[in-house]
């Protein structure tokens, strides 16, 4: 399926579920956490900048940077490189993280599972522990299609079967999404999770029957654990909250145990980054250059609205796997390894990929993004490409996203950790 620009919102739609199968299958080929000074290292910017150049050689045009920060044992690391005259990105610049987000709707989950809040091994259909509400809405716009069977865990797993709008075509909507049509009819429009949901009982669309022997990703399925936490965290508190109210108030706020300036916005009309920012670049099909500095995210609530910087992302992933956050070792294990049988590199909102270690990746409208920690080595790595090229369609954009995974294996090979596995490819060899 190739992208579809919407001329009106100006916006590049990618089918997530496929992008995530190739980095699936991408990732099988063959001092101390505190504050640290940010240090340089002459073959680590040498790497970097060479898959920055030999991604531009592959696709013909200017890539305008391309940024990595890795903590080890010895320091934290960070390098950059950028085109001349592009904006230089520092550690501390904010940019969309995307599907990232998922790790830490996982990690939102697993807290509540911890507190006794929730089981994350309910169907959707069962009641929130100490009360008469469930964890999804009774009304009918909830009755996708085998809801009584649905668990959190399968959500977590991308195992429910949940039909993506987001990313797969929907009927009446001109063969796209629902959310990219309808972001052509109006780039402003606030989405709501019960909107988005209802797509899939006004159509009655199902990838698959939940906790077969199947694997989709689906932003859809998210966006239903995002509701779920709402809701249970409206009846543990009693006032009506939000699912960006708990990451907040209990993932990473001022009053959790490693406070970050994270934000996941959920509002239309918040479409601003702070200051310093990187904006995204999209090279569409038809060759226009599309520069995406806001953004409208409320149709992304749970699966990808987050925002931050690299500092941010190290810190929360290294200090989460490491068990020294929210969760337990026993929950970051199960984090880390309870996977289905269906797709076993996927746990619970966490993806593994051989010499980077566990996280996510993310991407969204010109920015692409990876947060990975290896515990065996004591490694995190996290890169940012503040583009995409559909100039050559999926064979140009997965330029892109392959030199992502490769910076990451040469920075570290840099510093003497396991670098490229055997067979990996990556655009200039």
């Amino acid at each position: 399926m190739m992208p579809h620009v919407g001329m009106q919102a100006k916006r590049c739609f990618i089918p997530l579920w496929a992008l995530l199968f190739a980095i699936l299958a991408l990732s099988g080929c063959g001092g101390g956490d505190g504050e640290s000074p940010y240090v340089s290292n002459p073959e680590m910017d040498q790497a970097v900048a060479g898959v920055r150049t030999s991604l531009e050689n592959a696709l013909g045009k200017t890539v305008p940077s391309l940024s990595v920060l890795i903590q080890t044992p010895e320091g934290v690391f960070f390098s950059g490189s950028s085109a001349p005259g592009s904006r230089r990105v520092s550690p501390d610049t904010y940019f969309r993280f995307a599907s990232n987000t998922k790790n830490f709707t996982a990690a939102a989950i697993l807290k509540m599972h911890q507190d006794g809040w929730l089981n994350y091994t309910d169907r959707i259909v069962d009641r929130i522990p100490g009360g008469d509400m469930a964890y999804v809405p009774e009304d009918p716009s909830w009755n996708i299609p085998y809801k009584n069977r649905v668990t959190i865990r399968q959500l977590l797993h991308h195992n429910a079967g949940v039909y993506d709008v987001a990313n797969d075509p929907v009927p009446g909507c001109d063969g796209l999404p629902y959310v990219g049509w309808m972001e052509e009819q109006n780039p402003d429009h606030q989405f709501t999770s019960t909107e988005l949901v209802e797509q899939n009982v006004i159509h009655n669309l199902s990838s698959f029957p939940p906790g077969t022997a199947n694997y989709k990703y689906s932003n859809t399925g998210y966006t239903i654990l995002g509701e779920i936490i709402a809701r249970v965290y409206t009846h543990r508190s009693g006032g009506l909250k939000t699912y960006t109210d708990y990451l907040r108030d209990h993932v990473h706020g001022p009053t959790t145990p490693v406070p970050l300036n994270l934000h996941f916005p959920y509002l239309a009309a918040d479409k601003r980054l702070p200051t310093p920012s990187v904006c995204g670049t999209v090279h569409a099909p038809e060759g226009e250059v599309i520069e995406m500095c806001a953004d409208n995210m409320s149709a992304n609530v749970a699966e990808g609205n987050g925002y931050g910087t690299m500092t941010h992302l190290n810190a929360y992933l290294r200090t989460l796997l490491k068990g020294q956050n929210i969760l337990t070792a026993e929950n970051v294990t199960k984090m880390m390894t309870d996977a289905s049988a269906a797709q076993p590199r996927y746990a619970l909102g966490t993806q593994h990929t051989d010499n980077l270690g566990y996280g996510h990746t993310g991407a969204t409208h010109g920015y692409l993004s990876l947060m990975a920690y290896d515990p065996s080595v004591d490694v995190s790595v996290i890169v940012l490409l503040p583009l995409w090229d559909f100039s050559s369609g999926w064979e140009s954009f997965m330029k892109c996203y392959q030199s992502m995974l490769c910076v990451g294996w040469d920075a570290r090979a840099a510093l003497g950790y396991p670098g490229r596995p055997q067979g990996a490819a990556c655009p200039g060899g």
